[in-house]
């Protein structure tokens, strides 16, 4: 069992680089290194704890990193933090967002609040992803929307004001049942065994509840995290959002917000009740279906880029959702690798997306022809993220793809078949995507564009070397995964899981 410290490090760092960011108003620019040096360290910490845990994988079936200290034990408040192979790699993701972010996303209107928002977001978002007490996991998955509300409002586009309150309403309201299920099943386990209020993820796993019960408890989890994802029909809020943020927060929320939904749904509402896994199993898988066949059809017709970038990445969530309840162990493990991969995706389509609006100042599709002549290296890289995200075998979308379909179709063969379409028609609305920006004549504007400078470049590097190595070589990644997958798919068998 390794040190706590370095999960806590992974909340302090990000949280007093934004405050000397907030403090280095005196100096141009001194918020912006301050903030990139943080993200650095935060990255440094990412990667020790990366290898760290590569010793703990042969007895991976506990939570590594792990510690307990009561706050408040009359009301149920606990600083609980671990780590496994699941949570692992959205600590990782969570690093690599936030330092990509900082150096493709750059704005320089009112910096210093600016980054300090985006280091605030972080740590809340790293909060979440370690918190092992239930209480303590609603309290970061709420806070996450106060820097997205103020990263959307303070430096979107010309709609920003609506697209923020949106997404607050739309996903605060939802989050009003988790909240509730959360202390329903606090106060019941504290019923049944007369000892204090405990909201910890280990105890209450172990909570008695009837079969209805479970089922309302599994609902109330699931509206908050599918609304977070986001999963049809609880979408509606994205692509405003998506469109009108900056390219870093739309970054932030894409790369990093919706896996809070999906790994959401797999941590707690699968691993919590397993009673009801396989009622709720059917509808599930079929809002999954459709929302990767209804995200396709509108990728289609987006006729902005941050839009397109929304409806496919709703159809990548859908894919996510069917590995997630399948209730398969080779598909779940696929659906933890394309929360990864396509965090790591997204991040290449919406930098580039951000550099192409800030030569051309547009990203819709009817403004811009032929980019590929004038800047061959952003219509490379384009291609390169395009190529993952249809699953073309040696990129990284493949593997985390196969993987779900395979185990799905081992299960629940029907919803696999339907799902495959999927990967058919993200062939159909990237390529067009791609032929609509990047081939034909450029003309006027189009014609002069300048290709990407060197920093650009190498700020697209790690993301390309990543879809590369994780196509070609994903058993480390899997390696870590797996065991802790196959816990909670033994802890979940009883309610009818297979292969």
């Amino acid at each position: 069992m390794h040190s706590s410290l370095w999960l806590t490090a992974l909340l302090v760092v990000p949280l007093l680089g934004a405050s000397g960011a907030a403090l280095g108003r005196s100096k141009q620019g001194l918020a912006y290194a301050i903030a990139v040096t943080s993200a650095s360290v935060e990255m440094a910490i990412g990667v020790v704890i990366f290898f760290l845990y590569n010793s703990h994988v042969a007895g991976a079936q506990t939570f590594d990193f792990a510690t307990r200290h009561v706050l408040s034990a009359p009301f149920g408040l606990a600083y609980d933090v671990a780590l496994d192979g699941i949570s692992l790699f959205m600590v990782e993701l969570t690093a690599i967002v936030v330092l990509l972010a900082l150096l493709g996303g750059r704005d320089k209107r009112r910096e210093p609040a600016f980054v300090s928002w985006l280091l605030v977001l972080t740590s809340l978002t790293m909060g979440s992803f370690i918190a092992h007490d239930l209480l303590e996991f609603f309290i970061f998955f709420e806070l996450t929307l106060v820097p997205c509300y103020f990263i959307i409002a303070g430096w979107g586009g010309k709609e920003k004001n609506k697209a923020a309150l949106k997404f607050f309403i739309y996903t605060f309201s939802a989050s009003a049942f988790l909240l509730i299920g959360i202390l329903y099943l606090g106060f019941s386990h504290q019923h049944q065994t007369g000892g204090v209020l405990t909201f910890a993820y280990g105890v209450l796993a172990s909570t008695s509840m009837t079969h209805s019960t479970a089922i309302w408890l599994f609902v109330a989890f699931a509206i908050a995290f599918a609304a977070k994802a986001p999963i049809w029909p609880l979408h509606t809020w994205s692509p405003l959002t998506y469109a009108e943020a900056p390219t870093a927060g739309s970054i932030e929320l894409s790369a990093l917000l919706a896996k809070l939904g999906s790994y959401g749904l797999l941590r707690f509402a699968v691993g919590l009740f397993p009673l009801a896994f396989a009622d709720v199993r059917p509808v599930l898988l079929t809002l999954a279906v459709i929302g990767i066949l209804y995200g396709s059809m509108l990728a289609c017709v987006a006729k902005d880029l941050k839009r397109f970038v929304a409806y496919s990445s709703l159809a990548q969530m859908g894919f996510i959702t069917l590995g997630v309840m399948s209730g398969s162990k080779i598909a779940t493990v696929g659906a933890v690798l394309l929360m990864f991969n396509h965090g790591v995706i997204t991040i290449g389509f919406f930098l580039i997306i951000g550099f192409i609006e800030n030569r051309r100042g547009s990203y819709q599709v009817a403004d811009l022809q032929g980019l590929q002549g004038p800047a061959p290296v952003l219509a490379g890289v384009f291609t390169v993220v395009m190529l993952a995200s249809i699953g073309l075998p040696g990129l990284s979308g493949f593997v985390s793809e196969y993987l779900i379909l395979i185990g799905t179709f081992a299960v629940h063969a029907w919803w696999a078949v339907v799902g495959a379409f999927g990967v058919v028609a993200a062939a159909v609305y990237l390529l067009w995507a791609y032929q609509r920006v990047f081939q034909g004549r450029a003309v006027g504007a189009n014609a002069s564009i300048p290709d990407a400078s060197t920093k650009e470049r190498w700020v697209l590097v790690p993301i390309v070397v990543l879809i590369v190595a994780l196509g070609v070589f994903p058993r480390p990644v899997l390696d870590r995964i797996t065991p802790s997958v196959q816990q909670l798919i033994q802890h979940v068998a009883p309610s009818g899981v297979t292969k």
